[in-house]
């Protein structure tokens, strides 16, 4: 409850700061959100207030980071009193201190499927000490031109699920963690029974995730979201939405949202 109410503290300071911005009244379109999207990133460096706010967002955040420096990122989140910092997810995840990895945050070791993202993200639960950090997956949905990915953590009971194809709801599916399509959400099981607890989500070009510095943020920023018992519910109408080819405004809603929020 004391970082939350640090967290909204913040948030406020840099909402009032940026108040008299000026603004289009009408605002970006949706299209024009999503052709801009992420765009201005590349020498964006963050306070460390929009560090903080950006742990708050969840991560939604992740792009807006990734050209501020390792260390500064962490220094933030420590300031921010987050659970997790960067140097809490190489050491547990990667086994290297922050002091070891290079500024690039590329020591080597990647993940292209989320059942091996899933399994750095557990390191990292269960070297805070969360008993249950097997039961906590992150989760894919691209769209398909391959380009962006629907992204989700979740709280899934199980380590075997029966579930119906998304893309073909007569289809009766069984999955296991061996499998690459366990590692996608599902709102209920075959039978109709609620299955999936979504934490965070987001939607992002695939590139944006592509390098170890980023995944690293995204997994330090989803274990901070387990530890703060954080919950979304809006995820399953994102997903709806991104199934029939709403990829582009569910990106930009996202990315318009975000920038708001640190003040861009």
């Amino acid at each position: 409850m004391k970082q939350r109410l640090l967290l909204i503290s913040l948030t406020t300071s840099l909402l009032i700061a940026c108040a008299s911005s000026p603004k289009n009244p009408e605002g970006p379109s949706a299209q024009h959100g999503f052709s801009t999207a992420l765009s201005g990133l590349q020498h964006l460096l963050l306070s460390p207030l929009q560090i903080a706010v950006g742990l708050l967002e969840g991560i939604a955040s992740v792009p807006y980071y990734l050209s501020t420096s390792l260390n500064e990122i962490n220094q933030g989140l420590i300031q921010a009193q987050a659970k997790i910092n960067l140097d809490d997810t190489y050491e547990s995840a990667y086994g290297k201190r922050l002091s070891e990895v290079p500024d690039n945050g590329d020591t080597g070791v990647f993940f292209s499927r989320m059942k091996h993202a899933t399994e750095y993200f557990q390191k990292v639960l269960k070297q805070y000490g969360v008993s249950n950090n097997e039961q906590y997956i992150l989760t894919s949905l691209e769209d398909q031109a391959g380009e962006y990915v629907l992204l989700a953590v979740v709280f899934r009971p199980t380590a075997s699920i029966q579930v119906r194809d998304k893309q073909n709801s007569s289809s009766v599916r069984v999955f296991t963690r061996a499998d690459r399509l366990f590692y996608e959400a599902f709102q209920q099981d075959a039978n109709g029974r609620p299955l999936d607890t979504v934490i965070d989500w987001t939607g992002l070009p695939k590139s944006a995730i592509s390098s170890q510095k980023a995944q690293a943020i995204l997994m330090t920023l989803s274990a901070n979201a387990v530890l703060n018992g954080k919950q979304s519910s809006t995820y399953w109408a994102a997903e709806r939405r991104w199934l029939a080819g709403q990829v582009q405004q569910v990106v930009s809603e996202q990315e318009q949202s975000v920038r708001g929020k640190l003040g861009l």
